[in-house]
């Protein structure tokens, strides 16, 4: 069988799983929601949201942090908008205006309130999922409004539920300008005119139809606790060379034998980071899921809950940012381009090969903010077990704290084969940087 016929079967197939995924998802994960207080309507609309991202087509992992980070704030606000010892992002984060208030004196329900804004801020940024995602969300916002209503008076509920759908609606109209609102054709330009340098990126699908790197301007969109996407750019990689023994060479090498001499263990490491887009929650989902696991385990008050998945949301969001900016920069090539040109041509990755730009690693940029954001508010020896493919026979792993995760995640890289150490740990770096201005943020008055 051809490359092309293979991987044209493997999309069949993944299509087909993924649609059953999420049926199963939707039928056991998600269930039963449950919207009796604040923090199990939080807990509800993200479970159902990571499914989403898992199953959306256009949902690649820049796009996911985006959507992600929107509905964090949109939780943040909802809650923040009801305890007077919380404050608002609006100010902090860039370009978002002053909230919709309350009205003075009359009574609200917080759930009703939380419940109806992320009804709101799912329904519009998942609009394009498919039929069953649609059927998951309609299913859930018809059992959860039950929970939320019951025994409540109608004036309340009313209130309520318009203060919250007006809070979604003004962060929703505060996105629309960022530059990521619209993603057109899969995020890959119809048009694009490769670098002929040496060292430059260049296709590397065997599906030779995709020719243009995914989200070439992604770089540029509006960041959140960022200012803008330059302000913690990445550190240069070694010079480009062909040289056996060049610093580049030999990073080069080390991907090579790291591949060809791999261990059960590496390998693990490897596929357990993977995060396929339409087959996992992608990398951002991956951060969110595990402050999900944490809030389930250690029953987190809705206060902490919202301020967790707000600035993970941020700090992954803003990463994909400065990342994807620094990436269209350096142009750089992939490992197994090189490889098969300097080293060896019959040498495979153990991972497919993203189509964009080697330099910095997306994977070590985020989790490295989200480890930085979520230090800042659990500390540095925060252990914990991370599940998120279990549903998959995937077996959860432990780490003694985030950075210790962080790390991994970028080493999975290199252990998969689709990045050099310079772009992993340079990444982690940038990463840093971007997750202490999550961190920073200001939540409590």
């Amino acid at each position: 069988m051809t490359k092309l016929a293979w991987g044209l079967r493997c999309l069949v197939l993944a299509t087909a799983a993924v649609l059953l995924s999420l049926q199963l998802a939707v039928s056991q994960a998600v269930q039963p929601p449950s919207a009796k207080d604040p923090a199990s309507a939080l807990r509800s609309w993200y479970g159902l949201a990571i499914e989403l991202v898992r199953h959306t087509a256009t949902y690649s992992p820049p796009v996911a942090s985006r959507a992600l980070a929107y509905l964090g704030v949109t939780a943040w606000e909802a809650t923040a908008s009801g305890n007077p010892k919380l404050k608002s992002l609006a100010g902090q984060l860039t370009e978002l205006p002053p909230m919709p208030v309350r009205e003075s004196g009359a009574v609200y329900d917080e759930t009703l309130v939380l419940n109806a804004a992320l009804e709101s801020a799912v329904r519009s940024h998942f609009w394009n999922t498919g039929p069953t995602g649609q059927h998951a969300t309609t299913a859930m916002s018809r059992r959860l409004a039950q929970d939320a209503t019951a025994g409540k008076p109608a004036d309340v509920v009313e209130r309520s539920n318009a203060y919250g759908k007006a809070l979604a609606e003004h962060i929703l109209e505060w996105s629309k300008s960022d530059g990521g609102a619209l993603i057109d054709n899969m995020g890959f330009p119809k048009e694009y005119s490769l670098n002929p340098a040496p060292g430059r990126w260049v296709p590397t699908s065997p599906i030779r139809m995709q020719q243009a790197p995914l989200l070439p301007a992604w770089g540029s969109n509006r960041p959140f606790a960022l200012k803008d996407g330059k302000d913690c750019p990445v550190s240069p990689h070694p010079a480009f060379s062909e040289e056996k023994g060049s610093g580049f060479y030999n990073e080069a090498e080390e991907v090579y034998l790291a591949v060809r001499d791999t261990t059960p263990e590496r390998t693990a490491i490897a596929r357990f980071w993977s995060d396929d887009p339409m087959l996992t929650p992608t990398p951002p989902g991956h951060w969110i899921s595990i402050v999900l696991q944490i809030m389930d385990r250690d029953e987190l008050p809705v206060e902490k809950s919202a301020e967790a998945l707000v600035k993970t949301g941020i700090a992954v969001a803003d990463g994909f940012i400065g990342c994807w900016r620094d990436k269209y920069i350096y142009d750089l090539i992939r490992p197994v381009t090189y490889i098969k040109k300097n080293i060896d041509p019959k040498w495979e990755p153990i991972l497919i090969t993203p189509p964009f730009p080697e330099f910095p690693s997306g994977h070590s940029t985020e989790s490295g903010a989200a480890a930085e954001a979520l230090t800042a508010i659990f500390g540095d020896s925060f252990a914990f077990d991370d599940a998120t493919h279990a549903r998959d026979g995937i077996k959860p792993r432990h780490f003694a704290s985030f950075w210790a995760a962080a790390e991994e995640a970028g080493m999975s890289r290199l252990y998969g084969g689709i990045h050099f150490r310079a772009a992993i740990e340079l990444g982690l770096d940038q990463g840093r940087c971007i997750g202490k201005r999550a961190g920073a943020l200001e939540m409590y008055q």
